[in-house]
């Protein structure tokens, strides 16, 4: 089914539009030109405009847990996971913690602790790596789910989180990852929105990484604002 729905007249709206499921689910969030490219100039802000700040705020607000790669945190400067007043507000409304959980992806743990996903969250964010990690480096400062020895176990780093209550949830990033969750075939829902730019040759595609079958996915709805398009795919038969 595909819907054309006009631009929400409220926040209420976008949810309608990118609800919670009754089941679990795994949303990636991607920003990309209309040529494909998932930066400018190394970043992904230089693809945003009207319309992707919303959905993006929205689709955090509604999640369980944010699911990021540490390359990303380190890339993007990503700070603690804290909402805006009206976004906690609206969570508590509907029965869920006033903030979802930060975790981020790491094998190497080359993580700055002093960076404001750590410093300054509102709840410790759990990382995600490997058995062989040395993890100890994270005492006091971060939940830790050890999955896979040489590789992170990105099925079973799923599984622990939903035993901890997060099944609703989103990823923002990186490449490598959204390739390794392909791979794994964990996605259930992918927002991509595209950016009205031609950014040439250099940037790399959304995703990374080795190459896979592809999985068909079924176009819920196309929003627009201005000349930015949002597209949303789920897995067919969800």
């Amino acid at each position: 089914m595909t819907a054309f729905p006009a631009w929400p007249s409220s926040a209420e709206g976008l949810v309608e539009l990118y609800p919670r499921t009754p089941s679990p689910a795994l949303r990636v969030n991607f920003i990309a030109s209309v040529d494909g490219a998932a930066t400018v100039d190394g970043l992904s802000g230089g693809l945003h405009g009207p319309g992707d700040k919303e959905i993006f705020d929205s689709l955090r607000m509604v999640c369980d847990a944010l699911v990021v790669a540490a390359g990303t945190v380190r890339a993007e400067n990503y700070d603690g996971l804290r909402l805006s007043p009206a976004a906690r507000a609206w969570r508590v409304a509907h029965g869920l913690p006033e903030f979802p959980l930060m975790v981020i992806v790491s094998r190497s743990l080359d993580l700055d602790l002093d960076q404001l996903v750590f410093s300054d969250a509102p709840i410790p964010p759990i990382v995600v790596t490997t058995t062989r990690a040395p993890a100890t480096r994270l005492d006091g400062v971060a939940d830790v789910i050890a999955v896979g020895d040489d590789q992170v176990d990105l099925a079973a780093a799923v599984r622990a989180l939903h035993d901890r209550g997060a099944t609703q949830l989103l990823c923002e990033g990186g490449p490598h990852l959204l390739g390794a969750l392909i791979e794994a075939d964990l996605i259930t829902e992918l927002c991509l929105t595209v950016s009205p730019l031609l950014a040439g040759g250099g940037p790399g595609r959304i995703s990374a990484g080795a190459a896979t079958e592809p999985r068909r996915l079924s176009l819920r709805h196309v929003l627009t604002l201005d000349d930015m398009l949002f597209l949303r795919y789920t897995r067919q038969g969800s």
